[in-house]
Formats: structure tokens, C-alpha cells, sequence
């Protein structure tokens, strides 16, 4: 297996992961093989990383909270004729312990040893933290 990269993107207007996975099931957030994308301008120059086995890490309210794998880069072209990169998602939404983000524009390459770990098995359904309290053990680094 060769080089891998992952994305990052902030899931504007989401809440939490929760919202992300409603957002998600929803049917304008699905291409028609039912899957979640995400379309974007920008298609990634480093493609081939990304396909060989990289994932989305969503940043949610400032902290990163979860990743999806990426299926495929599909090509669409919108009603205004712009060609765009629909990001194609594994629905499964596996949670990360939480990292401090702070906002940026589009989405942007994370390097493997920087991304942040998978909660253990038995994790993921635990109460969410409240806000403040998670943002506060990001910056110490505890989470």
C-alpha cells in the first residue's frame, strides 16, 4: 500500500456528530447510488493519496469529532455548468478523540500522523461532553 493522505473540513451549521449523520441520511446530502458526498470546487490534486485509503475528518464547533472514509471523487457539473468534485463517503461516521481546530475556508490536506485517533470500541456511544468542557481538554491536550 502506498502513500495515503486524509482530508479535513469544518461541517458548517452542525451542532454534532448527531446533526452531521441527519444531515447525512438526508436525501440532498446523497448522490443517486444513495451515499453521502460532499461537493466542493476544489478537486484534490493528490487524489491517488486520498483514494488509497484516507478519510474526512469533520471539525464540529471548532473540534475535530469524527471521520468518514472516502469511497471515490466523483465528477459533477451543477445547473450553472461548473464542473465540481463530489467527495464520496462511507456512511459510517466513526468518532476521533477531539483536536482543537481553528476555522478555515474549503478543506485542506491532514497528514496521517496528524490526525486525530478513533475513539475505542465501547467510546463513540458516550455522552458528548459539553463544549466548553471538550474544547478546554483539547487545549491542554487531553483529548
Amino acid at each position: 500500500m502506498g502513500a495515503h493522505t486524509h482530508l479535513i473540513k469544518l461541517s458548517v451549521g452542525t451542532e454534532s456528530v448527531d446533526g452531521l449523520a441527519k444531515w447525512q441520511a438526508s436525501r440532498a446530502a446523497r448522490g443517486a447510488d444513495g451515499l453521502p458526498r460532499h461537493v466542493t470546487r476544489m478537486w484534490p490534486k493528490r487524489a491517488e493519496e486520498v483514494l488509497n485509503g484516507g478519510s474526512i475528518y469533520w471539525v464540529i464547533k471548532g473540534v475535530v469529532q469524527c471521520r468518514q472514509r472516502i469511497l471515490r471523487l466523483d465528477e459533477v457539473t451543477r445547473s450553472d455548468g461548473v464542473r465540481r468534485c463530489a467527495i464520496v463517503l462511507d456512511p459510517e461516521l466513526i468518532r476521533t478523540q477531539g483536536a482543537l481546530k481553528r476555522p478555515f475556508q474549503g478543506w485542506r490536506y491532514l497528514k496521517p500522523e496528524d490526525a486525530p485517533a478513533d475513539l475505542p470500541p465501547g467510546r463513540e456511544a458516550e455522552e458528548a461532553l459539553p463544549d466548553a468542557l471538550n474544547r478546554a481538554l483539547a487545549e491542554i491536550g487531553v483529548l
